[in-house]
């Protein structure tokens, strides 16, 4: 049993609201036990410079991530460092392995991950919360638009799959799902997991912290984290509700 009394298959308590600010299209407060991220995500209707000279422009996905000064004890001081830089690249991947940016058009979706509370997973709540921001701002693009030689916009073509990330470990040597900050701060083992609604790996990343595992240990981290993603895929349906688009 784990300290928390979850089995070692179980995620913390998730909460998510929709619609939590009223200023971007994209809003979402969600919450793993004490790990609590505002994902809110903001439309341009113009892109980046580099791809402006394409003859037919396609859109972009970015993501910046910062947390909060009042996130953590000690205070987090507010000045850009390295960690954050990784994470928010971490998310942009993320988001951007499941959209195709012909159908997006020639516009820039930027998800931005605030953290209110850090108990570990920030960088994984992070990049399922900006999923479901980033996919109520497209809804939020009027069909209207049109695309490139007269195509409609169609907010259904816009997305592939859905994503979502969780975290695995090694904790007293036994493999558990979403770690929090006690588990992970003493982990043998720590991973970040981030998959589609379909299972399909979008990026792994693994370390031993003071012991080393096995191909067993290392399958057993990721059929969890699979089963993690599918939960966490059920919950952004039934948040979206009749909006999801897959």
């Amino acid at each position: 049993m784990r300290h928390d009394s979850r089995q070692n298959d179980q995620l913390r308590p998730i909460k998510v609201e929709r619609g939590y600010t009223k200023a971007t299209p994209g809003s979402i407060l969600i919450s793993a036990g004490d790990t609590v991220v505002l994902c809110t995500a903001s439309l341009d209707d113009s892109v980046p410079p580099w791809k402006k000279h394409d003859e037919n422009p396609s859109g972009w996905v970015t993501a910046e991530y910062n947390m909060l000064p009042g996130s953590t004890s000690p205070r987090k001081r507010r000045k850009p460092d390295g960690r954050s830089s990784e994470i928010q690249r971490l998310i942009g991947r993320s988001l951007r392995a499941v959209v195709d940016f012909a159908a997006l058009g020639p516009r820039t979706i930027t998800v931005d991950c605030d953290v209110l509370q850090a108990d570990g997973g920030t960088r994984t709540l992070s990049i399922t919360g900006g999923f479901m921001a980033l996919l109520d701002t497209v809804l939020a693009i009027p069909e209207t638009c049109q695309l490139a030689e007269g195509e409609i916009f169609d907010p259904k073509k816009v997305f592939s799959d859905s994503v979502a990330a969780v975290s695995v470990g090694v904790v007293s040597g036994e493999p558990v799902l979403d770690l929090d900050y006690i588990e992970d701060s003493t982990a043998g083992v720590d991973m970040n997991v981030v998959m589609t609604g379909s299972s399909e790996f979008v990026e792994v990343q693994g370390t031993a912290e003071g012991q080393t595992f096995n191909r067993g240990m290392l399958d057993a981290q990721l059929e969890l984290a699979t089963l993690g993603i599918q939960q966490l895929t059920a919950i952004q349906r039934e948040c979206i509700g009749a909006d999801w688009p897959l």
